[in-house]
C-alpha cells in the first residue's frame, strides 16, 4: 500500500524522530510512505481558539495537499481528531461545502488504528525490552475512540512489559493552548499525572501524541523521576539495535 505520512508540525518541528520511526515501522511491514511536502499545520489551535477563517484556510490546503492517496497515517491522535471530527465543522462555519465534501473523502488514520483496523497487524516486529506504561491522550480516548488498540500493539512487543497506569483516562492538563490560558490548573494535572506515572515504577511512558508526551516529560525532567516518554511510534519501530531512544 501507498501511504501518506502526516507528520503534524509539532512532530515535525521538535520531535522528527517520530516520523522517521513511522516511517521505518511502516516500510518493514512492507508498505511505501510517501511524505507529501506541502503540508503545514491541521488548523487544530486555529479552531479551538476562534481563528476559524484561518482555521479554514489550513483546512483547505490539507485536503488538497493529500487529496488522492489510499490512507493518510498520522502518529499524533489529536490532528487526526481534528481533521475527521472538526473540518466539516470548520467547513460549515466558513460556507465552503466543497471543503466539506473533500474532508468527508479524505481517509485519514491515527497510526494505531491504521496498524490495527486497516493492515490487521498487532505483531509488528518489535523488541522493546522495557517496563511501559500507556497514557490514553484525550483525543485518542474520547474523540477517536481508540480504545484497547495501542495496548493490543505494546503486548504484541517482544520483551516489553506493559503496567497499568492509575487514573490513565484522567488529562494530563496540556490540553494545547489550555496549559498557557490556565497555567495553574493545568499545572496541578500534570502533577497528579505524574504522581501516577511514578507509581507504576515504569521506565517509560508512550502515548499517541508528543505534545502530552512534552508536557508530562516536562514535569518529569523537573522531578529527576527517572520515566523516559516515547511516543508509540518509536516503541513498534524499535528492533533491539540500535536501541531506541528517549527522551527524559
Amino acid at each position: 500500500m501507498r501511504v501518506a505520512l502526516f507528520v503534524a508540525c509539532f512532530n515535525d518541528a521538535l520531535f522528527p524522530g517520530t516520523g522517521r520511526a513511522v516511517t521505518a515501522l511502516l516500510e518493514r511491514l512492507g508498505h511505501e510512505v510517501v511524505f507529501p511536502p506541502g503540508q503545514t499545520c491541521c488548523g487544530q489551535m486555529h479552531w479551538t481558539t476562534g481563528y476559524q477563517r484561518e482555521a479554514a484556510d489550513l483546512a483547505r490546503r490539507f485536503t488538497t495537499v493529500f487529496a488522492g492517496h489510499d490512507a493518510v497515517v498520522t502518529p499524533s491522535a489529536s490532528c487526526a481528531a481534528t481533521v475527521r471530527a472538526a473540518y466539516a465543522r470548520i467547513a460549515r462555519a466558513d460556507g465552503d461545502a466543497e471543503l466539506e465534501r473533500a474532508a468527508a473523502g479524505l481517509a485519514v488514520h491515527e497510526l494505531s488504528e491504521f496498524l490495527v483496523d486497516v493492515l490487521g497487524v498487532t505483531d509488528v516486529g518489535a523488541y522493546f525490552p522495557h517496563r511501559v506504561a500507556y497514557h490514553p491522550t484525550c483525543h485518542s480516548l474520547r474523540t477517536l475512540r481508540l480504545g484497547d488498540r495501542p495496548l493490543r500493539l505494546l503486548r504484541a512487543v517482544r520483551g516489553l512489559e506493559l503496567v497499568e497506569l492509575p487514573a490513565a483516562e484522567e488529562c494530563c492538563g496540556f490540553g494545547g493552548t489550555f496549559a498557557m490560558k490556565n497555567a495553574d490548573v493545568s499545572v496541578a494535572m500534570v502533577a497528579d499525572k505524574v504522581r501516577h506515572v511514578r507509581g507504576t515504577c515504569a521506565d517509560v511512558l508512550c502515548a499517541a501524541d508528543n505534545a502530552c508526551l512534552a508536557h508530562i516529560g516536562g514535569a518529569l525532567s523537573r522531578l529527576r523521576g527517572g520515566v523516559r516518554v516515547m511516543h508509540l511510534a518509536e516503541i513498534l519501530a524499535a528492533t533491539g539495535a540500535p536501541a531506541a531512544a528517549g527522551r527524559s
